[in-house]
C-alpha cells in the first residue's frame, strides 16, 4: 500500500475535497429552488440529531485507529494492524445497531415535543440507515489514513458526492407532489444513497489492497492483546504493559468522542434553542423554519467551502504528528504545524475577501435570495477563524491533549447557547442573534485552541505572515472590486467570475512576491507541480 507524505496526503484529500465541494453545491443551489427555504429548513432540522449519534459512533474510533496504526507502522509492528481493525469494526457495528434502535424509538417523541415543526418526522425516518453505513465507512477510512494512504478516502468521498447529488435532486422532485415534508425526506434519502456508494468503494479498495499487506500468524492471545507500546508513550522510559486491544481502543477514542460530542450536542441544542427563541420573538413557525434553513442550508455551506483544505490538513496532520511525537521529534512537530497553519491561512483568505465584497451577488446567483446576503456579510470575516480551527484541534488530538480540546469546545458551546437564548429571542435581532452567537463561538474556540497549542509545544504563527496575508487581501479586494464595477460583461455571474479570477491572480502573485508561497510549495501541486520542481 502506498504511503504518502504529509503534504502529498493533504493535497490528495484537498483535490478530492475541492471537487466534492464544487459538486456538492449543485444540490445546495437546486434544492432551495425545488423545495424552497422552508423545505431546506425541514431538511436541516433533522441533521443536528443525526450528527450527535454519528459523533458517538465515529467521533473517536476512526481517529484512534488512524493514530494507533500510524504508531504501529512507525515501530514496524504489522501484526497489530489486523487486531486494531477488527476490534474497531466490531465496536463500531455494535454501537451503530444499538443507536439506530434508540433513534427510531425516540423519533416520534423528538419530532412532536422537542422541535417546533413536526413535519421533520419523515426526514428523521429517512436518515436512520446512515448510522450503520457511516459507522462502517469511518473505520475503513481510519485504517487507510493510519496507513497514510489518502487515495481510498478521496475516491470514496468523490463517488459518495456524485451519487448523493443525483439521488437528492431526483428523490426530492419525485416526492414533492406528496408534500414539502416528503420532499425534504427524499433529499435525505439521497444522502443515504451516496453513503452506500462511498462504502462500496471503500470495501473494494480494502479488498484490493489487503492482499498486498504482509500476513502474520497470530495466536489466540495475540488477537486480544496489543504489542508493547513504544517507549515514548511510557513513563520513566520503561515500556508499558500489554493492554487488550479493545480497552486501549476505547481509551484512545473516548476523550476525542467526548470533545466532539460537545460540538455535536451544541449544534443540536443550537437548532432547538434557535427555533424556540425565534418563536419567543413572535416569529411564525413556517418563517422561523425558513430562516433557520437559510442560515444552516445556504449561508454556512458557502462559508465552509475552504474547509475542504482544512479537513484534508486535519486528517493528514493526525498520523503525521503522532509519528513525530512517537519519535520525540519536536522540530518536525513545529514544521508540520507551521505548514498546516500557513496553508489554512493562505487558502482561506481569498474566500473571505470574495464573500465580504460580493455577498449580495453570490446569494442572488446561487439561491435567487438576495435578502439573505446580510447573513453572509456578517459571517464572512469569521471564516478565517473557522479555517484555522481545524488544524489546531487536530494538533491537540495528535499530541494526546484531547481533554484540552474538549474543555475549549465546551467553553465556546456554553457561551454560544447562552447568547442564542438572549439574542435570538429579541424581536429586533431574530435570526441575526443566533448568527452573532455562532460567530462569537467560532472566534473563542479558535483562540483557546491556539493558546493551548502554544502552551504545550511552544508553537505560534508568525505575526509577519498575518501582516503579509492581510495586505494581500486588501489589494486583492481592491482589484476585484475594480473589475466588478466595470461591468464589462452582460451577465452578473460573468462579471462576478471575472472579478474573482482577477482578484485571485493578484493575490497569488502577491503571495509569491512576499515569500509566503515559494517554488517548493508550487512543486507539490498535483498535475502542474513538475513545472516548478526543476532548478532555476
Amino acid at each position: 500500500m502506498t504511503k504518502q507524505s504529509f503534504i502529498k496526503g493533504a493535497l490528495i484529500l484537498l483535490t478530492a475535497g475541492v471537487i466534492n465541494r464544487i459538486l456538492g453545491f449543485a444540490p445546495r443551489i437546486a434544492l432551495p429552488r425545488i423545495i424552497g427555504a422552508e423545505g431546506v429548513g425541514l431538511y436541516q432540522l433533522g441533521y443536528p440529531f443525526l450528527i450527535v449519534l454519528l459523533t458517538l459512533i465515529t467521533g473517536g474510533i476512526p481517529l484512534a485507529v488512524a493514530k494507533w496504526i500510524a504508531e504501529a507502522q512507525t515501530n514496524g509492528d504489522t501484526k497489530r494492524v489486523k487486531h486494531i481493525f477488527r476490534a474497531a469494526m466490531g465496536l463500531t457495528v455494535t454501537i451503530s445497531v444499538v443507536l439506530t434502535g434508540v433513534f427510531l424509538w425516540l423519533t416520534p417523541w423528538v419530532t412532536r415535543t422537542l422541535l417546533t415543526d413536526s413535519r421533520v418526522y419523515q426526514t428523521f425516518l429517512s436518515m436512520s440507515p446512515m448510522l450503520i453505513i457511516v459507522g462502517i465507512s469511518s473505520v475503513y477510512r481510519g485504517y487507510f489514513q493510519g496507513m497514510q494512504n489518502m487515495v481510498p478516502t478521496a475516491v470514496s468521498q468523490t463517488i459518495e458526492t456524485l451519487f448523493r447529488i443525483v439521488f437528492q435532486l431526483l428523490l426530492a422532485v419525485m416526492l414533492l407532489p406528496y408534500g414539502l415534508a416528503w420532499a425534504a425526506a427524499g433529499a435525505m434519502l439521497g444522502v443515504v444513497a451516496g453513503e452506500i456508494a462511498g462504502l462500496a468503494i471503500l470495501l473494494w479498495q480494502y479488498k484490493r489492497h489487503k492482499k498486498h499487506e504482509p500476513e502474520a500468524e497470530t495466536t489466540k492471545d495475540e488477537t486480544l492483546t496489543a504489542a508493547p507500546l513504544p517507549k515514548s508513550f511510557s513513563k520513566a522510559g520503561m515500556p508499558m504493559k500489554r493492554q487488550p486491544v479493545l480497552r486501549r481502543l476505547i481509551g484512545l477514542s473516548v476523550p476525542v468522542t467526548a470533545s466532539r460530542m460537545i460540538g455535536s450536542i451544541s449544534y443540536l441544542l443550537e437548532s432547538i434553542l434557535t427555533a424556540r427563541a425565534l418563536a419567543a420573538a413572535g416569529i411564525a413557525t413556517g418563517v422561523a423554519t425558513a430562516q433557520y434553513g437559510s442560515l444552516q442550508g445556504m449561508i454556512i455551506p458557502i462559508l465552509l467551502l475552504p474547509t475542504a483544505l482544512t479537513y484534508s490538513l486535519a486528517v493528514s496532520l493526525v498520523p503525521s504528528l503522532s509519528e513525530a511525537a512517537a519519535q520525540g521529534n519536536r522540530p518536525l512537530i513545529h514544521k508540520r504545524l507551521h505548514q498546516s497553519m500557513r496553508l489554512a491561512l493562505v487558502s482561506g483568505a481569498p474566500f473571505v475577501v470574495v464573500m465580504s465584497l460580493f455577498a449580495e451577488p453570490i446569494c442572488r446567483i446561487l439561491y435567487n435570495h438576495a435578502d439573505i446576503a446580510p447573513m453572509l456579510l456578517l459571517m464572512a470575516p469569521i471564516g478565517l477563524f473557522i479555517y484555522l480551527q481545524a488544524p489546531l484541534q487536530a494538533s491537540l488530538q495528535a499530541l494526546n491533549k484531547p481533554g484540552t480540546a474538549l474543555l475549549n469546545t465546551f467553553i465556546g458551546a456554553v457561551v454560544k447557547l447562552l447568547l442564542i437564548i438572549k439574542l435570538a429571542s429579541d424581536p429586533e435581532l431574530g435570526i441575526y442573534g443566533a448568527l452573532i452567537a455562532i460567530n462569537v463561538n467560532i472566534v473563542l474556540v479558535t483562540v483557546l485552541h491556539a493558546i493551548s497549542v502554544y502552551r504545550f509545544v511552544g508553537f505560534r504563527m508568525q505575526l509577519l505572515d498575518f501582516v503579509k496575508v492581510g495586505a494581500a487581501m486588501v489589494i486583492m479586494g481592491a482589484a476585484a472590486l475594480w473589475v466588478m464595477n466595470r461591468q464589462a460583461l452582460p451577465a452578473l455571474w460573468h462579471n462576478l467570475i471575472m472579478a474573482c479570477m482577477a482578484g485571485v491572480v493578484v493575490y497569488l502573485l502577491l503571495m509569491i512576491l512576499l515569500g509566503i508561497i515559494n517554488r517548493y510549495d508550487l512543486a507539490r501541486i498535483p498535475l502542474i507541480g513538475h513545472w516548478f520542481s526543476k532548478p532555476v
